[in-house]
Order: structure tokens, then C-alpha cells, then sequence
């Protein structure tokens, strides 16, 4: 019996996504489940709340009417899953609710405290970044040297203080009792914007950045000290290439992938650490609006806060993966 070939038909068969691209999307994906568990755990939390929110809102005095007529604004009445649903499809759609406590919308109320936020951590992480690189490859360079160990003490002393300690030590000395140069509080009106006073920002950002630059330049100086004594840096400095160049042509672009991905997480914490900062110099953004929404039991609004504060800290650890994997030839490599 003569064997006869039979044509299979072409399967397609599944391929999962390789290289960078598919990296990206994985990340993403993983992102964006990361906020939909995000979001049972806020909603189960703000559910979890003793009492009665709305006789907690509107007081003692509330007549049933009020009573009643907020519950069905806060759907209180339906079963929880559809209380979450209703929720979170306003929020995909961007209706985060309506204050309950200043009876506007989410985003009115949000908008002004959050360009205020934002330019605080934007100045924060434009003055950090730099400082914290350049420092950490210098003490590297000049390893074991005064500079190295001074940098080092001042560095973790500065670490092992909270952010307001740091930020009450500077307004009494740049505020109050030593020196006057500089306003105590940062208080800006509600229709100016904060680059309209510089001096109100200098205190809040300062306190910001010592409160994250240290860690960013202790991780540049350790991955620093590894690059340098690696055996390509070794060799380009037997080719008689200036030591600068080696330095910084060759050993600060290997070492700057654990940097990338500690300053991002250190704006992350910034997103979060600022509340402290906030409350400490009286500066109206998203921190003082977080805490005046848990004192007034505002539930749109700290539920509005706390998804986009995960969602920075989702965003800019997507952001900081991709970029170690951009700027690392060898990962890059790993991933084709």
C-alpha cells in the first residue's frame, strides 16, 4: 500500500508578541488590571465606612426627605455590585460624581488643587533628577574619597528624616525665627496660578526635593561603583580616553537604568507624599483637598483622589520599564 501525502489545512497557530511592542502591551495590560483591582478596593473601602454616609453628610438635622433624596444620589438604595457598576462607568466615561460637600462637579472642584499639585512636582522632579544623577556619579568617581564619605552621612541623614520635619526645619529656617527671606506659608488665591508666586513654591519644592534626591543618588552612586569597575570601562580606559569621558560617556549611560526606575518611584511617592507636604505649608492642592474630603465624608471626591493616585503610580512604573529597556542594550537584546 503506497503511502499518499495528505495536505493539512494552514493553521494559524497562535503566537504570543515578542520583542519590545509586545513587552509594552503586557505591561499595559497588566496596568490596567492593576487599576480595575484598584478600583473593588476603593469602592469596598469607601462602602466599608461606619454609619450612615448620607446622615453623616448632612447632619443631625436633616429632615427624611434629605435624607432620602441623597440616598438615591449616592444610590445607596441598589444592591453593591450595581452601587460599583454605576460607579465605575461614570468613571470610564469621566463623570467622577459631584461633590457632596461643595455641590459641583468632581472635576471643577479637582481641577485648579491639581494644576497646583502639578507644578509643585513638576519643579520637584525637574530640580531632583539632575541633582541626584550628577551627585551619585560624582561621589562614584571619587570613591572613598572626603567628598564621597561627606556626601554619604549627609545623604542618609537627610533620608532618615520625614518630609515634615524637612519642611518645618525649613520654614523656621528660611521663614520664621532665622531668616525671613521666604514665606512661611503657601497660600495662592484660587483664580491665580501657582507660577504667578515663585516665592510661595520655593519652600514646598525645596522640602520635596531634598525628601527624594537621596535616594536617587545613593542608587546612581551603588550602580555607579559596579559600572566602574566593569571590564568595558576598564578597557576604554587603556585605550587612554580621558577619565571624564569614561565617566560620563561610558560608564553614567550603563548605570542610569536602577536610576530610572527609582525616580520613578519617587514621583510616584510624590503624587502620594505630597498630602504631608500640603497640609505642613497650607498650599491648596490635591493633598488638602484629600484631606478636607475625608474630614467633610466627601466620597466622590476621595475616591476620585485615590484612583488617580494609583493611576500615576501604574503610569510611571509602565513609563520607568520601558524606559530601562530603551536605554539598556543588553535587555533591549533580551527581549528580540
Amino acid at each position: 500500500m503506497t503511502a499518499t501525502a495528505v495536505e493539512q489545512p494552514h493553521v494559524r497557530r497562535f503566537r504570543p508578541l515578542h520583542g519590545i511592542t509586545g513587552f509594552i502591551i503586557r505591561r499595559i495590560l497588566l496596568g490596567v488590571l492593576t487599576l480595575f483591582f484598584v478600583s473593588i478596593i476603593v469602592f469596598a473601602a469607601t462602602q466599608a465606612l461606619p454609619g450612615d454616609a448620607a446622615r453623616a453628610i448632612l447632619g443631625r438635622t436633616a429632615t427624611p426627605d434629605s435624607l432620602r433624596a441623597l440616598r438615591e444620589q449616592l444610590h445607596l438604595g441598589e444592591p453593591v455590585l450595581q452601587q460599583y457598576w454605576h460607579w465605575l462607568s461614570g468613571f470610564l466615561h469621566g463623570d467622577l460624581g459631584n461633590s457632596l460637600a461643595a455641590q459641583q462637579p468632581v472635576s471643577e472642584v479637582l481641577g485648579k488643587r491639581l494644576q497646583n499639585s502639578v507644578a509643585l512636582v513638576a519643579l520637584a522632579a525637574i530640580i531632583s533628577t539632575p541633582l541626584s544623577i550628577a551627585l551619585g556619579a560624582y561621589s562614584a568617581a571619587r570613591r572613598d574619597r572626603p567628598f564621597d564619605h561627606a556626601s554619604g552621612v549627609v545623604m542618609l541623614a537627610l533620608a532618615a528624616l520625614p518630609e515634615f520635619v524637612i519642611g518645618i526645619a525649613l520654614v523656621v529656617l528660611l521663614g520664621t525665627t532665622v531668616f525671613t527671606v521666604l514665606p512661611a506659608v503657601s497660600i495662592i488665591p484660587p483664580d491665580d496660578s501657582p507660577w504667578s508666586h515663585p516665592k510661595e513654591l520655593v519652600l514646598p519644592t525645596l522640602t520635596l526635593v531634598i525628601a527624594v534626591f537621596t535616594y536617587t543618588a545613593r542608587i546612581m552612586r551603588a550602580s555607579m561603583v559596579e559600572v566602574l569597575e566593569s571590564d568595558y570601562v576598564e578597557m576604554a580606559r587603556l585605550k587612554g580616553l580621558p577619565e571624564r569621558r569614561v565617566v560620563w560617556r561610558h560608564a553614567v549611560p550603563n548605570a542610569i537604568a536602577p536610576t530610572i526606575q527609582v525616580t520613578a518611584l519617587n514621583f510616584a511617592y510624590l503624587a502620594g507624599g505630597i498630602v504631608v507636604i500640603e497640609y505642613v505649608f497650607g498650599y491648596a492642592g490635591i493633598g488638602s483637598a484629600l484631606v478636607d474630603g475625608v474630614h467633610n465624608r466627601d466620597v466622590p471626591v476621595v475616591q476620585a483622589l485615590a484612583m488617580l493616585i494609583a493611576a500615576v503610580y501604574v503610569v510611571l512604573n509602565v513609563l520607568a520599564d520601558v524606559l530601562v529597556i530603551l536605554v539598556s542594550p543588553r535587555l533591549r537584546t533580551s527581549l528580540q
